[in-house]
């Protein structure tokens, strides 16, 4: 028997593993991977349907009139809690619209969308807002915090990039409305939380002099929210504070400049303001 060369065993296992290599789109090979690349998806947006559950499943899955054409990645229900995954991750859900945070704009095409059951404020036997926004159910928050870590951890979601609804279209959105416990996904360790200490510091300082509101547009848009620096508290910057506020401090959500409200905004603009659970600064 020929005995076989290093040489040509060399080329024989590289031609082996040529013939064994995953095939990707159009059969090219997958032998090669660059170490360049990261997830597509840079923010994971939180709404609620302000509809039932057979209206929120008719909503998001058809196209046909009179429903618009809407869809979500994730649609969560209440009773029984369970996940429903509408459209593939790979895939775009229309479900941001026109929207911005941190200088990206119309972010359906750099998103996941989770659509949780819920009514906001909405009276579903009238069709009318009442101001009252329903609670979330036990058992689908826990749901929806399980998918949140698990969508985060696996496209590396940074935590000031897990949004609602109304952070990117403060002026015609409410959801996930001051209801949602967002300290719920701070426990969970996939946002940040302005740090007590610090806001409790300044809330002192501004209780005897609050800073304008051009200050306050300037801060907030650091955080990531479109705001002009017009210098006058006018309807959009007021949208703006109360989403902030429904996020932070859903007692008040009035949209005014009061102390507490300039603190936390100060603390969550600032370097090394927010935390996370273990402490740590929260990555911006």
């Amino acid at each position: 028997m020929k005995k076989m060369t290093w040489a040509g065993a060399a080329a024989a296992l590289l031609l082996s593993a040529c013939a064994q290599a995953p095939l990707g789109s159009a059969g090219a090979s997958r032998e090669f991977v660059s170490a360049n690349e990261d997830s597509r998806v840079l923010f994971l947006v939180i709404h609620y349907t302000e509809e039932s559950w057979d209206d929120s499943l008719r909503v998001l899955t058809h196209a046909e009139p009179p429903y618009g054409k809407v869809s979500a990645h994730y649609l969560v229900r209440e009773e029984p809690a369970k996940v429903y995954q509408l459209v593939d991750e790979n895939r775009r859900a229309w479900q941001a619209g026109t929207s911005y945070w941190q200088g990206t704009q119309n972010l359906n095409s750099a998103s996941i969308g989770i659509e949780i059951v819920n009514p906001g404020d909405k009276d579903l036997k009238t069709g009318q807002r009442n101001g009252q926004y329903q609670p979330y159910a036990p058992a689908q928050v826990d749901a929806v915090v399980a998918l949140v870590k698990d969508i985060v951890a696996r496209h590396h979601i940074r935590p000031d990039r897990v949004i609602g609804h109304e952070d990117i279209a403060p002026d015609r959105r409410r959801d996930p409305g001051p209801a949602f416990p967002w300290h719920r996904l701070y426990e969970a360790g996939v946002i940040g939380w302005p740090d007590p200490a610090q806001v409790a510091q300044r809330q002192a300082g501004y209780a005897a002099a609050l800073p304008d509101i051009a200050w306050a547009q300037q801060r907030l848009a650091h955080i990531g929210y479109i705001v002009p620096a017009t210098g006058q508290l006018d309807e959009h910057t007021r949208n703006v504070i109360s989403a902030f506020q429904m996020k932070y401090r859903n007692s008040n959500y009035d949209g005014q400049l009061d102390a507490e409200t300039a603190a936390l905004i100060d603390v969550a603009a600032s370097e090394g303001g927010m935390l996370m659970k273990d402490g740590k600064p929260s990555v911006r």
